[in-house]
């Protein structure tokens, strides 16, 4: 029994100093997502208080409230690639790329000139006086601006939707925006050899129900 007695004790130490390992790595990630030190950290404090949790079954026959299973630690590095040489063994794609084609007609130039300039003029400081907006393009440049991006902000009376197409698939590295000019049309764009078409969605703004319901394809 004094045996046990000491690797309980022993237990119970490591696992208070998993704990208080693992409460630093929590902290010195700062709500970081899927951390490894906090992985590695928890598997550890796991599995202290598994082995703790099943010696004092086998010496007193209690459990402690912990309801927890041994972690292989070798898979808890896999997981995290976090041992050195260590590939993740998880199998779907980490970087996903999105390309979007959408085209617009535009029934009056002035009209949506007029549109953009009055999103420009909401982005100015009050006192200063906006540059005029030139053109369609510049028109539809400031709409995007104004809407952080989305394409949602096209969706104005004085764009008349069109054909568009959206293709998803799977990359083996993100775009390096450095890398291209920022007058490439085609560059950001380009598929890699390596890149695999998930599936491509086709935009038809105009078909009635029966004929939407055959509008997209994948691949």
């Amino acid at each position: 029994m004094t045996d046990q007695h000491g690797e309980l004790d022993a237990a119970l130490e490591r696992v208070i100093e998993t704990a208080r390992r693992h409460l630093a790595a929590v902290r010195a990630a700062q709500g970081r997502v899927d951390d490894d030190d906090v992985w590695q950290a928890y598997v550890a404090l796991n599995n202290a208080s598994y082995a703790y949790d099943e010696l004092l079954l086998d010496a007193f026959g209690e459990v402690t409230p912990w309801d927890v299973e041994s972690i292989d630690p070798d898979e808890a590095d896999e997981r995290f690639a976090g041992a050195e040489g260590v590939e993740a063994s998880d199998p779907h794609p980490r970087v996903i790329s999105v390309r979007q084609r959408r085209d617009y007609r535009v029934p009056s130039i002035a009209a949506l000139v007029r549109v953009a300039e009055a999103a420009r003029r909401e982005g100015t400081p009050e006192g200063d006086e906006p540059a005029p907006v030139e053109g369609v393009g510049e028109a539809v440049l400031e709409l995007l601006q104004s809407g952080d991006g989305s394409l949602s902000a096209l969706d104005v009376p004085e764009l008349e939707p069109l054909d568009g197409v959206v293709m998803v698939s799977e990359v083996g590295t993100p775009v390096d925006l450095e890398s291209f000019d920022d007058d490439d049309p085609v560059g950001p764009f380009q598929p890699a050899a390596d890149d695999r078409l998930v599936g491509r969605l086709d935009e038809h703004p105009f078909l009635d129900d029966e004929e939407h319901d055959h509008a997209g394809h994948s691949h």
